[in-house]
């Protein structure tokens, strides 16, 4: 299980991400993470093939009064990397998860998913409710190989299979090319080179490379358990909840509906819908995203 570990000097001079970098080791990888102010904790989740910078724009608001937490899942980021796809699984993933909560002894969590973080994070907050007190949504979904239609239409569908595809078998995944395809706004060459940080070479990309076929679409994918038992649990979660998806994700934009009208809570929440961003929302409208959380926890306090 070779292991390896990015420069610190691919980190230098971050664009608008002056926070303390700070790590814990977890069964022989270390973990990065940042944890930024007081108060209620929120604890943000990133998915593929971004890191925690993708929250910059976030942090500042939303630790004015409250402590932030954001971590790299191994195999990004700062966190440590495996340099083999074998070595990458659902459980590990969420095993990580379930670390970092442990480590920094987080409980009355607001939850705040996107992407990957949702099929992680979901299915861990559902299991232990008692560490959590609410959910904020974006940009996810909670596949299985008994979905109903609406998923199994959308996994027929070329997109995701040709990605799926191009991230497993490309010479070499342009990383920050990836996160600018999928945002709507025009990145900067400095923030294009923030997200490509992590990766200084191919032997680095591991991680980012097989996430994607850990989507567990097959019946026989061990975490499509995983996804079953969650979307059954979400119609119990009476606690607070917060849905908010972008309107250009063509990845997963369509799955708004299917949190809103699963969890009972969410529609005591207004309809939200960010305008004129993609898949990574929090990159084309970082800060609006953190007004609305702030709102929705003043208002749920």
């Amino acid at each position: 299980m070779p292991i390896i570990r990015t420069p610190e000097e691919r980190f230098n001079d971050l664009p608008n991400f002056p926070y303390t970098p700070r790590y814990f080791m977890h069964k022989g990888a270390r973990i990065h993470y940042i944890d930024e102010g007081k108060g209620p904790t929120i604890l943000c989740l990133h998915g593929e093939p971004s890191w925690s910078f993708l929250y910059r724009k976030m942090i500042p608001i939303l630790s004015q009064n409250h402590r932030v937490v954001c971590f790299d899942f191994i195999g990004f980021g700062r966190s440590d990397k495996f340099t083999e796809q074998k070595e990458y699984s659902y459980d590990m993933h969420y095993n990580t998860l379930k670390a970092v909560v442990e480590h920094l002894r987080l409980h009355d969590i607001t939850l705040v998913v996107q992407d990957w973080g949702g099929l992680l994070g979901l299915p861990f907050a559902l299991k232990h409710g008692n560490l959590f007190s609410k959910l904020v949504i974006m940009n996810t979904f909670l596949p299985s190989a008994k979905a109903s239609s609406i998923f199994t239409t959308f996994f027929k569908a070329m997109p995701f299979f040709a990605w799926r595809k191009y991230a497993k078998n490309h010479p070499n995944l342009p990383i920050g090319k990836i996160i600018q395809r999928a945002t709507v706004s025009k990145l900067s060459t400095e923030v294009v080179a923030a997200y490509d940080a992590p990766f200084p070479n191919k032997r680095y990309k591991a991680g980012a490379e097989v996430w994607p076929s850990l989507v567990p679409i097959f019946f026989n994918n061990p975490a499509a358990s995983h996804m079953k038992q969650a979307r059954k649990a979400l119609k119990n979660w009476h606690k607070p909840a917060l849905v908010m998806f972008s309107d250009k994700d063509p990845i997963t934009g369509k799955f708004a509906s299917f949190f809103r009208k699963r969890i009972p809570s969410a529609t005591k929440q207004p309809t939200i819908t960010i305008r004129q961003a993609g898949h990574f929302l929090q990159e084309d409208k970082g800060v609006e995203i953190a007004q609305h959380i702030v709102n929705f926890m003043q208002q749920t306090s």
